[in-house]
């Protein structure tokens, strides 16, 4: 069986209000391209389809449409999509039974009166466990390895098993990511590869931007990463992965297969380090006049950042098609003092749990662990109010 595997779309994503829908459909152009190329038997999109649980008509239209190129290309590829923590469960889940009869399948909550519907069997291919994102202490017990017991019964074939999952897996590369801590990525704690069963060929993950085999997963269990890099700091290259298992118990081989940006994000200097002002001016001013890139300058500055300075990087890339998105500046680690004043950029970049750890610091207060898992709690809370 040969599966395109794919994930975090992130359809919606605004980039410092620039507006990314020509970047994402570029996007789905390149992967109906490589349907077309490679022939999947099945394609499976492990959530973050969108970027928020409150897609706009404009971007929703956007996905169905992409859904019908897919299968336009090869119309006898399966298709499976998990909802993310980032999807709305219920816009997932409210044409399913349509989408099943164009050999289409959607997953955005977890049917805890029916979990082998999250079973779909590829008519002499092989079987897919469609598991969708699902908060920890709603998941039902053992799900991964009841699922994955009852394909070992029907499995009387020896077909390929791919089970899908949208999660913090520990042992993973969270590199281009905001960490709450060491296992918290995107509000979502890390779990075990133990805790994901047992018995399935390939475990096919989405939530973790950058590409790659989870350490210890014996190279079966993978993330595709985003075809798209949603911010500055996914300073890698970005695709989506070919996965090919000849029967149950093979191991799978991976091709992967990159997408190139329509607008690559760049930051200068281009070794992710900061420079002054003066310098980064100078990279701006030679930075090549035929890239669509967005830019990020980084600076390091004695006080702050002067008020000219973003008119005078503007002077600097006049006339060339890249755009520059924001300068980033920081202090010069001399100038750096203890303090629990914060700038706006430094508040939205920091941590929703951090910032409170701070506040309670500022008054004293212990922050124990308790605190935090309240304080984790509340914001799954709200993001799940958010997604629904």
């Amino acid at each position: 069986m040969k599966i395109l595997h794919t994930s975090d779309w992130h359809l919606g994503h605004m980039l410092y209000n620039y507006d990314r829908t020509d970047e994402h459909q570029s996007m789905i152009d390149a992967m109906v391209n490589i349907v077309d190329a490679h022939k999947p038997d099945l394609m499976v999109l492990c959530g973050d389809v969108c970027d928020n649980g409150q897609p706009s008509a404009s971007v929703q239209t956007m996905f169905v449409n992409a859904l019908e190129k897919l299968k336009s290309a090869h119309p006898e590829m399966a298709i499976v999509v998990t909802a993310g923590n980032h999807d709305s469960p219920s816009k997932h889940d409210i044409f399913k039974a349509v989408w099943a009869r164009l050999n289409v399948h959607t997953f955005g909550n977890v049917d805890t009166e029916d979990l082998n519907s999250h079973i779909v069997e590829l008519d002499g291919k092989g079987y897919v466990i469609a598991v969708p994102y699902v908060n920890a202490r709603s998941m039902p017990q053992g799900l991964y390895q009841t699922l994955l017991d009852e394909v070992e019964r029907r499995n009387t074939h020896a077909l390929p098993v791919i089970m899908m999952a949208h999660t913090t897996v520990a042992g993973s590369d969270f590199s281009g990511h905001d960490k709450t801590d060491d296992r918290i990525v995107g509000n979502i704690e890390a779990c075990n590869i133990a805790d994901m069963g047992t018995g399935y060929d390939y475990l096919a993950l989405g939530h973790i931007h950058r590409k790659q085999f989870v350490h210890g997963g014996d190279g079966r269990v993978r993330y595709s990463g985003t075809p798209v890099a949603k911010t500055f700091d996914e300073c890698y290259a970005h695709g989506v992965s070919i996965v090919e298992i000849a029967r149950h118990g093979d191991r799978p081989t991976v091709t992967e297969v990159e997408i190139q940006p329509l607008h690559p994000l760049v930051n200068l200097p281009s070794d992710g380090g900061f420079c002054d002002l003066e310098k980064g001016l100078e990279l701006l001013e030679a930075f090549p006049g035929d890239s669509p890139a967005y830019l990020r300058l980084n600076v390091e500055v004695k006080d702050f950042l002067p008020p000219t300075a973003m008119h005078r990087a503007q002077q600097a890339i006049e006339g060339k098609q890249c755009s520059l998105l924001n300068i980033n500046a920081r202090k010069a680690a001399s100038e750096r003092v203890a303090s629990v004043a914060m700038t706006v950029q430094e508040f939205q970049a920091e941590a929703p749990i951090d910032i409170a750890a701070r506040y309670a610091a500022d008054r004293g207060l212990d922050f124990d662990d308790d605190l935090r898992e309240l304080f984790r709690e509340v914001v799954e809370l709200v993001n799940n109010e958010e997604r629904n």
